[in-house]
């Protein structure tokens, strides 16, 4: 996959070519990455107001700057797809079928446990503005679970849709029927699951039991 375009770059691209000022980039460098911890913390929908104040500018420098708070939005979540895709085109490239998937699922599902607007997004959230970006992200998942069973790897009675939702539920929550989960807890049950996909020998689990 080529390339794709930062969340910077596609907002800052003019049709006439024409550079913006450095304070200017500056500016909209600092709203990109305050979008991107607001979507993770907040959601989907964080404000351009929240976003701003997590810049360090006005309202008024906000709108300036940046066509529209979903122009912005929808700029940081594709940047972050497309990362991703990125993250499944660098997996496909070794030599090892299982480890490629196995390393794919863990960048991936920890991307899904440090950001509650990617888990909106990737579970619907603005899916007519993300198909492109969403497309690619499930054309790697096809490629690297269909090349794991074609080398034996894994299960062959799975589907490669099947996947998705499975790496989802890794990150359900942190607490349930009283239990606490440990910072860990995603890791081991990721584990846990790649194990019921693989054919073989189960892999060590990390961190401590929830308590």
């Amino acid at each position: 996959m080529p390339r794709s375009s930062s969340a910077v770059e596609r907002l800052i691209a003019d049709p006439t070519g024409r550079q913006p000022r450095a304070d200017a980039r500056r500016n909209v460098e600092r709203l990109v990455v305050a979008a991107r911890t607001a979507i993770a913390e907040i959601g989907a929908d964080a404000s351009a107001h929240e976003i701003a104040a997590r810049a360090g500018v006005g309202i008024g420098t906000f709108y300036r700057r940046i066509p529209s708070r979903e122009a912005l939005l929808l700029a940081v979540l594709e940047e972050v797809l497309d990362s991703m895709a990125e993250a499944g085109d660098r997996a496909l490239a070794g030599s090892d079928p299982w480890r490629s998937l196995a390393d794919f699922a863990l960048a991936y599902v920890g991307l899904r446990a440090e950001s509650r607007g990617l888990c909106e997004a990737l579970g619907g959230a603005r899916a007519e503005e993300l198909t492109r970006a969403l497309a690619a992200l499930r054309e790697r998942f096809r490629l690297l679970v269909e090349r794991a069973q074609a080398a034996g790897a894994m299960r062959t009675d799975i589907a490669w849709q099947d996947v998705p939702f499975l790496l989802a539920s890794v990150t359900a929550g942190d607490r349930t029927l009283g239990l606490q989960a440990t910072g860990d807890q995603w890791r081991r049950t990721l584990r846990v699951l790649l194990d019921g996909l693989r054919t073989g020998t189960p892999g060590p689990l990390p961190g401590t039991a929830p308590s």
